[in-house]
């Protein structure tokens, strides 16, 4: 893997505490004028924000922060672990903007909540700015075509607030409904090869993936398109797993040239790693929306009960937590575990001989009984979509004064206007 400057590793720990459905509650019940004054004045400090030019630390002292435990983590291209405890974020969060996303393809699931989702929830309370981008356009880089993406752009809001996300606190907005975002794009592939972009071992690894004899220019350029989701607000935190890594030095490669080319503009965002583990399917492997392994966020409780049920294990009646030799039995105790607030081999001891019947058991009751909140909340939320669809316009208002700021400052940069127009 291609790696810039040595990136090095901070713990941030963050209070280990379940959400009930009364930490988002209002969020339904927001008056419109409440939400249209906030929306408003958070658009112009947001702005303001964007029209002062960031201090950017030089390259080689950018450090890549935990969201949790375990926090050892070897800087690249090194052998041996360098790990700080400077925990920046939380002795001040409010210097901090972090962009992160999805794809709108389909329901969350409860991967996605452990892996993600948790995290924006903290980052959020703990008062970093956080913008959510609803990547529709980037449906597009492995398909034909997007399938109703005005529903799941909704679905995804759903999902957020169903787990804790507050709009009042949050910007969440649709690629498609920004467009100096997408404008970055153009001067932005300017400052990276096609021989870089061929190099991305992510870009390589989903092109494997499509299962198709050529891919499109979109899905061959996706890590500058998401240089652009990062640098129009000027996010300086990215939260990423180690897969996406490449992906975050090449909008730390734009930045950085973009500044050395036409004046400091830019901060290189660093990345916020998350120690949450992989979370597998019902089939052992990855949780994955396409691959049809995954339990939504928004299950009710029989349909968990048959997802569960459905599960991979095997023959062994002792359940002991082996995850390389039993990958089925492994992933249902550590959901398990998740939902109780216990290690995989505490809920494997507690079972002992009483074999994949009662795990399923077990596990069924873990979930339900850990999500029943949060669905308990969606459903609420879902019977207005109109609802939905107001915070994604407020998302959308809010980001594009923020996109047109940037791209204004980019143009003054490049010469392309004069800095009075």
């Amino acid at each position: 893997m291609t790696t810039g400057p040595s990136v090095r590793a901070a713990l941030l720990r963050f209070p280990q505490r379940s959400w009930t459905a009364a930490r988002c509650g209002r969020c339904h019940h927001l008056q419109e004028q409440t939400m249209t004054s906030s929306r408003t004045a958070r658009t112009t400090e947001s702005v303001r924000a964007a029209e002062s030019v960031r201090t950017v630390a030089p390259a080689h002292t950018v450090r890549a922060v935990r969201t949790a435990d375990p926090v050892r983590t070897a800087d690249p291209g090194d052998t041996g672990d360098r790990v700080s405890t400077i925990d920046t974020v939380r002795r001040h969060p409010e210097r901090h903007r972090v962009l992160t996303g999805d794809r709108p393809t389909g329901p969350l699931h409860l991967g996605h909540y452990f892996g993600t989702l948790q995290n924006r929830v903290r980052l959020q309370d703990l008062g970093v700015e956080l913008f959510l981008v609803v990547a529709d356009y980037q449906v597009l880089t492995d398909r034909d075509r997007a399938d109703r993406p005005a529903d799941y752009a909704e679905d995804l809001v759903l999902d957020y607030l169903a787990a804790g996300i507050d709009p009042q606190r949050a910007t969440v907005f649709t690629h498609s409904a920004v467009p100096a975002l997408n404008q970055l794009m153009l001067p932005f592939l300017s400052l990276v090869s096609v021989a870089e972009l061929g190099r991305n071992p992510t870009v390589k690894d989903e092109i494997a993936h499509a299962g198709r004899a050529t891919v499109s220019g979109l899905m061959f350029t996706y890590p500058v398109h998401q240089a652009a989701d990062i640098l129009f607000c000027k996010a300086d935190l990215v939260p990423v797993g180690q897969d996406q890594l490449p992906h975050l030095e090449t909008a730390r490669t734009v930045a950085r040239r973009f500044n050395e080319r036409y004046g400091q503009v830019f901060p290189e965002p660093a990345p916020l790693l998350s120690a949450s583990p992989l979370l597998l399917g019902t089939d052992g492997g990855k949780m994955s929306k396409s691959r049809g392994n995954a339990i939504p966020l928004g299950a009710d409780e029989d349909r968990t009960a048959r997802l569960v049920r459905s599960a991979t294990t095997d023959a062994d009646r002792h359940i002991t937590y082996d995850p390389q030799h039993r990958p089925g039995v492994a992933g249902l105790l550590q959901l398990a575990a998740l939902c109780q607030d216990r290690t995989p081999e505490e809920v494997a001891d507690e079972i002992g001989s009483g074999g994949a019947a009662a795990l399923k058991r077990l596990v069924t009751e873990a979930v339900n009984e850990y999500f029943r909140p949060v669905r308990r909340r969606r459903s609420e939320l879902a019977r207005d979509r109109g609802h939905l669809r107001k915070i994604l316009a407020a998302g959308n208002e809010h980001a594009n004064a923020v996109a047109d700021t940037t791209l204004r400052e980019v143009r003054t940069a490049m010469g392309t206007v004069t800095a009075a127009a």
